[in-house]
């Protein structure tokens, strides 16, 4: 019998592959699985990495299968000769491959659309263990595979993180809730942005200590930003939300979604909702911040533009910056960022500019910050922030520092001409 919702569901998850040991790639998956496994009230056990070696994958599955009651694996799966898991997981279940016909003629339309010749290592994709049950793949040619031993439940899925995700959601996901009876789990989320984890938690400590045992909060930084996330287990929908209105009061001054949202997406509901547009001038992020508007869907209904000025030859050139104003001020200033606000708005003719200009890394005597400058016709504000990491960091950080100054002036004025 599987555990019941009285006892602990363990899982343990083994990602197969040489590339993942040597660094060569960056295992995403493990932390995608774990993720969703918490969701649904499994509890991660194990998480190991191991080479594309047969004794190594035989190993990993007797120990994890000692500890875990769902063993899930990725990797391994392809068509190359050392992609070798589904031979070594035919010996480990004491099976043999059969060629299943969905999977094959799945296999035969995708490469037909490609215009590309089928060789027998891409017909051998279709064959899998005969006591599996097969997990289809929409988006690549090797399928997941399921099977049942000793009341365990064993997943085995592609390395590729697409394939795999699409697999769990569409298939693995409600075959794991449906042979495991786990504890009911609820959780909400909130977003949080303007202070950081340590300054949040000092405002928390009182409601903390009035959370009941089955209620936690989560803390779920990013740079920028913060995720508050309360997970009640053998809760119900009263209590929780009884606790999640106490949390949102604690920190309603900084809290800008009632879930886990991005603030490239809170910008999007804004300004839509207030038929608003936008331009950006960027210079130290290089147009992250564009990216990021971008990345979301629907950001062409208000987002205008943005130009780069990245150099100061682009800032008087293109942008056309007062040239006096780079001399007396330089390129980092808040006189700068202010022109460069007001620029674009001029030029693109949009409700709302923002312009960002600042160090990314040590320059000379100057440590690494930003200046902000956000305006409408009306008005401008500006913002002087210290970036305290590399470069790298620093830039995704004051794209975030960004969108949050903005989304606070923007709902401001908002306010000032309702």
């Amino acid at each position: 019998m599987p555990a019941t919702n009285s006892e602990n569901i363990y899982a343990s998850i083994i990602t197969i592959g040489d590339e993942l040991l040597i660094g060569q790639t960056i295992d995403t998956n493990s932390a995608y699985i774990a993720q969703q496994l918490n969701l649904l009230g499994i509890l991660v056990k194990h998480r190991v990495a191991v080479a594309d070696n047969a004794s190594d994958i035989v190993e990993a599955l007797r120990y994890e299968s000692s500890l875990s009651n769902l063993i899930i694996i990725t990797g391994g799966l392809g068509p190359t000769s050392d992609d070798i898991t589904k031979p070594t997981l035919c010996k480990y279940f004491n099976s043999n491959l059969i060629s299943n016909k969905k999977v094959l003629d799945h296999i035969t339309i995708f490469f037909e659309k490609r215009n590309r010749k089928m060789i027998d290592s891409n017909i051998a994709q279709a064959n899998v263990p005969h006591n599996c049950e097969v997990l289809f793949n929409t988006y690549g040619t090797a399928p997941g595979m399921l099977f049942m031993h000793d009341q365990k439940m064993y997943i085995s899925l592609p390395g590729v993180p697409l394939e795999m995700k699409t697999i769990l959601e569409q298939y693995g996901f409600s075959k794991i809730k449906a042979y495991f009876q786990t504890n009911s789990v609820q959780h909400l989320s909130m977003s949080t942005a303007g202070k950081g984890e340590s300054f949040i938690a000092v405002l928390l400590q009182d409601f903390e200590k009035e959370l009941p045992q089955n209620i936690k909060l989560a803390y779920l930084p990013k740079l920028g930003a913060l995720t508050l996330r309360l997970t009640g287990t053998n809760t119900n929908e009263v209590e929780m939300q009884k606790y999640f209105n106490k949390l949102h009061h604690a920190v309603q001054h900084y809290c800008y979604a009632l879930a886990d949202e991005s603030l490239a997406e809170t910008i999007l509901k804004i300004f839509t909702k207030n038929n608003i547009t936008l331009s950006l001038a960027e210079s130290c992020t290089g147009g992250a911040i564009a990216d990021a508007l971008t990345n979301i869907s629907g950001s062409s209904n208000y987002f205008s533009g943005s130009i780069t000025s990245y150099t100061n030859f682009f800032k008087t050139n293109i942008l056309e910056v007062d040239t006096q104003i780079l001399q007396e001020h330089t390129a980092v200033s808040e006189a700068t960022a202010i022109a460069m606000a007001k620029q674009i708005l001029a030029k693109s003719k949009t409700t709302f500019a923002l312009a960002i200009t600042g160090f990314l890394e040590t320059q000379d005597t100057h440590e690494p910050h930003c200046w902000l400058a956000v305006c409408n016709a009306n008005t401008h504000k500006t913002i002087k922030l210290p970036l305290p990491y590399a470069r790298i960091k620093n830039k995704e950080l004051a794209t975030n520092l960004a969108l949050n100054f903005l989304r606070v002036f923007v709902l401001d004025e908002c306010k000032n001409l309702a």
